[in-house]
C-alpha cells in the first residue's frame, strides 16, 4: 500500500457511513492525497473508493502517477463529480472550507443540490487534514530534508556576495538562482533578504539599498523540494559588529538555543514559545518581539502547528516546526534566528546544519 493509500484510508474517518463522502480542492492536499501535483484536480473519497477528476490537460499524465485514486476526465467538473457521487449513492458531503472560495462553494453547492446531495458549511474535513498533516512520514521528513540542505549549499554559496556595495536585491535574485540551480523547484516564498535598519522589519522586502560596512544582514529563505518546503533566518554582520549588535544577537541566540531545548514529544506549542518569550522580556526587549516563536512547514510554508502564546497544541513525534524568535528595533537593526526540527520522542532533529554563532564576513 502506497503513502498516499494509507492518507486516504486514514481521512476515511471522518465518514460516518456510506452515503457520506470528502471533496479536497486545494492543491496541497490534492498532492498530498495523490502524488499529483496540478492546478486543477478534485479528490473525491467515499468510504470505499476514491477519485481524482481531472480535466483532458492532465489525463494521461495522471493517469501515469496516480495510483491511489481512480482517475476521471471531466469536461465540466460539477456534472462529472455529480455522476461520481450518484454512481455512489452518495447524499451528503464534507469539502474545504479554508481555500475555497464564496463562488466556488456556491457553484459546488447549487450543482450538488440538482441531485439531492447536501454540502457540511462546516470545518470538520479542514480541521481533520490539518490534523492529519501536522505528522509527517519518514517520506516527508527526507523531502523536507532535502529541501533544506538545497538551501544551506545555496546559502554557503552567496555569502561571499554579501558585502558592501552590493544591492539586497542582487542577493536575493542569486539565491534563486542557486535554490533553482542546486535542485530546487523553486522558493518556498518570497525570500527576504535585507540590510542595515530594514533588518529591523519581520517581512522587509528586498530593494536596492546597498550594503554598508557594519551593517547586519538578514536572510529569511527556504526552497521547495517535490512539493515541500524548507525555512530558515540567519543574521550575519558585514565587515564589523557594535557591542549592542552583539548584544541583541546573544539574547535572541540564547532565547532560541533554549526554546529549542524545550522541544519534544509531550511539550505544548505554547510553552515552547514562553520559554523563548520570557529570555527576551526579562532583557528589556519583550516588546521588540511581535510574532510567534514558530510554526509548521510541510507541504505549506505556514501550517499547523503555531507554536505561539495561543498555541494550545501538544507535540508529537514527526511534527516539523520552526524556532525562530527575534528583536526588532525600529529604525536601528534587527535580529531573528531561525532553525526548522523534527519533533523526536526525547528531543528534536534540526534539520539545520549551519552554525549560530555569529558571523561577521
Amino acid at each position: 500500500m502506497t503513502e498516499q493509500q494509507k492518507r486516504i484510508n486514514k481521512i476515511r474517518d471522518v465518514l460516518s457511513n456510506d452515503n457520506e463522502a470528502l471533496i479536497v480542492t486545494s492543491n496541497s492536499n490534492v498532492y498530498y492525497y495523490t502524488g499529483f501535483n496540478n492546478s486543477e484536480g478534485t479528490v473525491v473519497i467515499t468510504k470505499k473508493q476514491s477519485y481524482l477528476l481531472v480535466d483532458f490537460r492532465y489525463i494521461e499524465t495522471a493517469k501515469r502517477i496516480v495510483n491511489s485514486c481512480e482517475v476521471v476526465m471531466f469536461n465540466s467538473l460539477y456534472d462529472v463529480l455529480a455522476e461520481v457521487l450518484k454512481d455512489n449513492n452518495i447524499t451528503f458531503v464534507y469539502t474545504e472550507t479554508k481555500d475555497l472560495t464564496f463562488y466556488s462553494y456556491n457553484r459546488l453547492k447549487n450543482s450538488l443540490n440538482k441531485s439531492e446531495i447536501k454540502i457540511s458549511s462546516s470545518n470538520v474535513l479542514d480541521s481533520a487534514i490539518e490534523n492529519q498533516r501536522m505528522v509527517k512520514s519518514k517520506e516527508e521528513l527526507d523531502l523536507i530534508e532535502k529541501a533544506q540542505d538545497i538551501t544551506e549549499i545555496s546559502y554557503r554559496e552567496i555569502l561571499p556576495l554579501i558585502k558592501p556595495g552590493v544591492k539586497e536585491i542582487d542577493i536575493k535574485n542569486e539565491l534563486e538562482y542557486r535554490i533553482k540551480k542546486n535542485g530546487g523547484e523553486g522558493v518556498s516564498f518570497d525570500l527576504i533578504t535585507i540590510t542595515g535598519k530594514k533588518t529591523s522589519l519581520p517581512h522587509g522586502v528586498a530593494g536596492d539599498e546597498v550594503i554598508k560596512k557594519g551593517d547586519f544582514f538578514t536572510l529569511d529563505i527556504g526552497s521547495l523540494y517535490k512539493g515541500y518546503h524548507s525555512d530558515m533566518t540567519r543574521t550575519v554582520a558585514v565587515g564589523k559588529v557594535s557591542d549592542k549588535q552583539k548584544e541583541i544577537y546573544n539574547i535572541v541566540l540564547n532565547a532560541q538555543i533554549s526554546a529549542l531545548e524545550m522541544v519534544k514529544s509531550g511539550v505544548s506549542c505554547s510553552d515552547i514559545d514562553k520559554t523563548a518569550r520570557d529570555i527576551i522580556s526579562k532583557a528589556g526587549y519583550g516588546e521588540c518581539f511581535g510574532h510567534s516563536t514558530g510554526h509548521g512547514v510541510g507541504l505549506n510554508i505556514h501550517e499547523k502547528p503555531n507554536v505561539s502564546p495561543k498555541g494550545d497544541i501538544i507535540l508529537s513525534k514527526g511534527m516539523v516546526i520552526t524556532i525562530e524568535p527575534g528583536i526588532y528595533l525600529e529604525n536601528q537593526f534587527g535580529v531573528r534566528i531561525e532553525d526548522m526540527v523534527a519533533v523526536t520522542d526525547k528531543g528534536y532533529y534540526n534539520f539545520a546544519k549551519l552554525d549560530k554563532e555569529l558571523l561577521v564576513l
